[in-house]
């Protein structure tokens, strides 16, 4: 196993994509082995350290960023194994948690399969994405990454290493988990007692159902309960055709009424994805794409799988829906074949960088959102944005998966003062979106940026709630301490 303590060689682990700024790690092992791993853990005690788990630095909540402790480091588990054909005209293929979502996805298309999750970061590390429950445009149709998890290796905090096939480990009707293991001895628990939100999308904290499968409650965990080593992951056929479209709306209620129609699959449309970008998105987007057409309200981006035979009427189908809705087909941006469909994907991913760009030359970072409604009240979430911030008078655009009631707010202060207004801001909507059967994260996550917020979503017994959980596998606190949980609550509970 390697270890560095070399300060030019750990300072990448103490930065991510939050704009942390103040990690501290005495150094950084990068274990070589599922063994190796379990080794670290096992020894944690009696060496007295503490361990963060290090993704690729994709993340956007600073969970990987150590505040003191030691860092293990994933990315040499990265083999990734073979498709395998499985029941129900499906497939199936091994991967370590190293390994990275776009070889996954490259090799699986190789084969002639397909792998549905598609965060945004293609270079994320599989075992933070089922860490970290990831999600993308297509979980409007096939779900987050909960949904594509067959089963997963784990190595728990006191050093045993447990596979969970999906379907071996269930609550029983008292909502008990019972597990006899060779390091920790027996451990039982009762999955956490708190009420789920009921939207789509949903990543803030444990799982929690009745009769549910303990897979569940590590997917999304945030490797607060144990380490992801390796995970078997499900595959679908890659489809025949993609269509994707880019629709212009000249008004706000014509977008709004077609979301609404595309979403009941008014006509026989049947997205896969459907994605907002706000007029001040587009204004950002013009820097880059000069052809947006002037007067839009917004635009909205779908993509439908498809056959060659179906194609046509598939076409004609989402045409049709335009014409209803005000978008003139004339104006909107249609991808039929593998480069169309690429060159939409560059512009739905241009925005942040835009976004970034324009932040780079001002004195405060961005407020974003990542919070989520249930599905039938997406109209409220965009407008509770938008009229929050034109009352304020904010900087500020509106974009993602509204397909799901998940919108992403990004306001973008130009000066401390304008920072200070828009986090009080965000403070106010995470309670107005909560009241509402909201939920804090729909894909991001919480990390440490913010696990204040999700007491505000479950009260401080939900949270202990989660304590309890995390301290039956890991009674001695030594594996991502401060992600998820505020460490308060581990002093509370003593």
């Amino acid at each position: 196993m390697i270890y560095k303590d070399d300060p030019s060689a750990i300072a990448g682990f103490l930065e991510d994509t939050s704009n942390l700024k103040s990690g501290r790690t005495p150094g950084v092992f990068f274990p070589e082995s599922v063994e190796e791993v379990a080794d670290l853990l096992r020894n944690a005690v009696s060496d007295g350290r503490r361990y963060t788990i290090a993704g690729n630095g994709t993340g956007t909540t600073g969970g990987r960023i150590p505040f003191g402790d030691y860092v293990i480091s994933m990315q040499r588990l990265d083999r990734i194994g073979e498709v395998e054909e499985v029941e129900g005209g499906l497939a199936s293929i091994r991967v370590q948690a190293g390994a990275l979502l776009q070889d996954l996805q490259t090799k699986a298309a190789s084969a002639g399969w397909f792998y549905p999750p598609d965060p945004t970061e293609k270079t994320c590390f599989i075992g933070s994405t089922v860490a970290n429950n990831s999600s993308g445009s297509r979980s409007y149709r096939y779900g987050p990454t909960r949904a594509h998890v067959r089963s997963i290796l784990v190595a728990l905090p006191q050093g045993d290493i447990l596979d969970i096939p999906r379907g071996r480990y269930l609550a029983d009707t008292d909502g008990l988990f019972t597990l006899d293991l060779p390091v920790a001895g027996k451990l039982s628990f009762m999955r956490p007692e708190y009420d789920m939100p009921e939207t789509s999308k949903h990543n803030a904290g444990y799982w929690s159902a009745s009769g549910m499968d303990l897979i569940d409650l590590f997917i999304g965990s945030e490797g607060t309960l144990g380490i992801i080593l390796e995970a078997e992951l499900q595959l679908r056929p890659a489809p025949e055709k993609v269509i994707a479209c880019l629709a212009f709306f000249m008004s706000e209620g014509e977008l709004l009424n077609f979301v609404e129609e595309a979403r009941k699959g008014s006509g026989g449309v049947a997205p896969r994805a459907i994605e907002l970008f706000d007029i001040r998105s587009l204004d950002f987007l013009r820097q880059s794409y000069a052809r947006i057409p002037d007067g839009t309200a917004g635009a909205i981006y779908f993509e439908e799988e498809s056959t060659e035979s179906g194609e046509e009427r598939c076409l004609e189908a989402w045409l049709e829906l335009m014409d209803r809705c005000g978008a003139p087909a004339d104006q909107s941006w249609a991808a039929l074949d593998n480069d169309g469909l690429a060159g939409l994907r560059e512009f739905r991913h241009r925005l942040p960088v835009l976004v970034n760009e324009w932040l780079s030359r001002q004195a405060e970072s961005k407020v974003s959102t990542d919070m989520a409604l249930p599905d039938s009240r997406f109209r409220e979430l965009f407008k509770l944005y938008r009229n929050a911030c034109d009352r304020e008078g904010f900087t500020y655009i509106i974009f993602g998966h509204i397909g799901n009631a998940h919108l992403h707010l990004n306001i973008l202060p130009r000066n401390r003062a304008e920072f200070d207004r828009a986090k009080a801001l965000y403070r106010q909507l995470v309670s107005e979106v909560l009241a509402m059967g909201g939920t804090l994260s729909a894909e991001h996550g919480i990390g440490k940026l913010k696990s204040e917020y999700l007491v505000q979503m479950y009260g401080p017994k939900g949270i202990s709630e989660m304590v309890r959980v995390k301290k039956a596998f890991d009674p001695y606190l030594v594996l991502n301490i401060g992600n998820l949980i505020p460490e308060s609550f581990y002093e509370s509970q003593t």
